[in-house]
């Protein structure tokens, strides 16, 4: 089968013949890859930027937004059937551990990341498990909700952390509206009655949230009066995090979604003010399955731009260039 392969740091990936993997496992699950979402995760990933943190051997397949097909499956699997359309999350994850029993797989003791520490799904097959398969529900389409799988899922994971703040009367600023900013716009104006202000340089950027409801849109945070009682940092470097932070009113919370930068803050301003930082990785099965339930309904839908498996680097090139507006997704 054709595969995305990073065989060096620093160097763009290929398009490789590899085998096709089968399921070996009794919770094993082979799904014929419809879409995989191109990231800008992905993007450091070639960089090198994660190679000391996933302790991958290269090469490697990359593609951690997926979904697809069910084609095979192991001999207890009975949640999914050859032929059923699903998403998948992101991790493989054992379901045994406190975290997992807890329904905070994300965080899995034993979990594997394929497309981020194992092989991914810039393929035309991916092996995962049972637990990470969540069936669409009449209506979707694999291809059309693919990138929800980390985009829409990370950004649907703090939102929903951050709902019990965002109470009538508050307003949550979102930093950035583009491949995970414009799912994070529709996930507030789903689940909470905040007011919703979106700080964007790109024009094209700002028109789609305007479209998609925001309340207010500017080109920066400069143009902006008052902080806010949440900031969720869509961007997570070049300035983004100081502008987030300076954003962020007295007892209010700035979320890190989008990273590369550093969040630097005197230990006195944060106890002065009583501010909290707040990490966001991925999120658990069940945000992608209130996630799926929301993309049914028509409440978040993904904007994307298809490319063919062989064109990966045709849309690195526009991801990197900024040409890219909502998700690159790569088809088999």
């Amino acid at each position: 089968m054709k595969a995305v392969r990073v065989h060096a740091y620093g160097k763009r990936p290929s398009v490789d013949e590899v085998p096709e993997p089968e399921p070996t496992g009794p919770l094993d699950v082979l799904v014929q890859v419809s879409a995989a979402g191109l990231c800008r995760t992905d993007l450091h990933i070639v960089e090198g930027q994660w190679a000391e943190k996933s302790g991958v051997q290269l090469p490697y397949t990359i593609g951690h937004e997926n979904a697809g097909w069910v084609r095979a499956v192991g001999s207890a699997v009975t949640t999914v059937a050859p032929g059923d359309a699903v998403i998948l999350h992101p991790l493989v994850t054992c379901g045994l551990c406190r975290p997992c029993r807890a329904g905070d797989d994300v965080h899995c003791e034993h979990a594997a990341f394929p497309g981020i520490d194992t092989d991914g799904g810039m393929a035309e097959f991916l092996l995962t498990t049972a637990r990470s398969c969540v069936r669409l529900r009449p209506g979707l389409e694999p291809r059309d909700v693919a990138a929800l799988a980390d985009a829409g899922l990370t950004a649907y994971h703090a939102v929903r952390k951050a709902v019990p703040l965002l109470y009538p009367g508050t307003t949550c600023l979102v930093i950035g509206a583009g491949g995970l900013g414009h799912i994070g716009v529709q996930c507030l104006l789903a689940l909470t009655a905040t007011r919703v202000v979106v700080a964007d340089p790109n024009p094209a950027a700002r028109d789609l949230a305007t479209e998609l409801g925001a309340h207010l849109v500017v080109a920066s945070t400069d143009e902006l009066d008052e902080p806010a009682h949440v900031v969720l940092d869509f961007v997570g470097e070049q300035g983004a995090e100081a502008r987030g932070l300076a954003m962020t009113r007295r007892a209010g919370s700035y979320y890190v979604i989008g990273y590369g930068g550093r969040v630097d803050i005197p230990t006195i301003d944060l106890i002065s003010t009583e501010r909290n930082i707040i990490g966001n990785l991925v999120g658990s099965y069940n945000d992608l399955d209130e996630l799926m339930v929301l993309a049914a309904q028509g409440r978040v839908r993904l904007h994307t731009r298809t490319y063919p498996l062989t064109a990966v680097n045709e849309a690195i090139d526009d991801l990197e260039a900024g040409r890219l507006q909502g998700r690159g997704i790569l088809v088999p």
